[in-house]
């Protein structure tokens, strides 16, 4: 049966037909968390949380505190693209500055 003749059949039968709207899942989003290490100093951090994260000095202070004192902070959440990047700038600029600070992301 072509697909005229099945519309055909629905419409004479009283068989209504509706088109769903297609269901989008908005994409699965990650945190972006910086890892307490015993060596990099707290300024540093701030000036990362800042610069990577457009945080401001006092939103950033209180997240290398938390990263000081519960071991991990969250800089943002992002989409596993972005969130991807700036793991990897957060790592290298941590790097090229001879300093252990590591980024990493979770699942949000």
């Amino acid at each position: 049966m072509s697909n005229q003749d099945q519309n055909d059949w629905e419409i004479d039968h009283g068989i209504a037909v509706e088109e769903s709207e297609p269901e989008v899942k908005p994409p699965p989003m990650y945190k972006v968390v910086l890892l307490n290490d015993d060596y990099s100093p707290m300024d540093f951090v701030v000036e990362v949380i800042m610069k990577f994260f457009g945080k401001q000095r006092e939103e950033a202070t209180k997240i290398m505190l938390q990263v000081h004192y519960e071991g991990k902070g969250v800089c943002g959440i992002y989409r596993s693209e972005i969130a991807e990047t700036k793991v990897v700038q957060v790592n290298e600029y941590s790097k090229a500055n001879q300093h252990p600070l590591m980024c990493i992301m979770e699942e949000a």
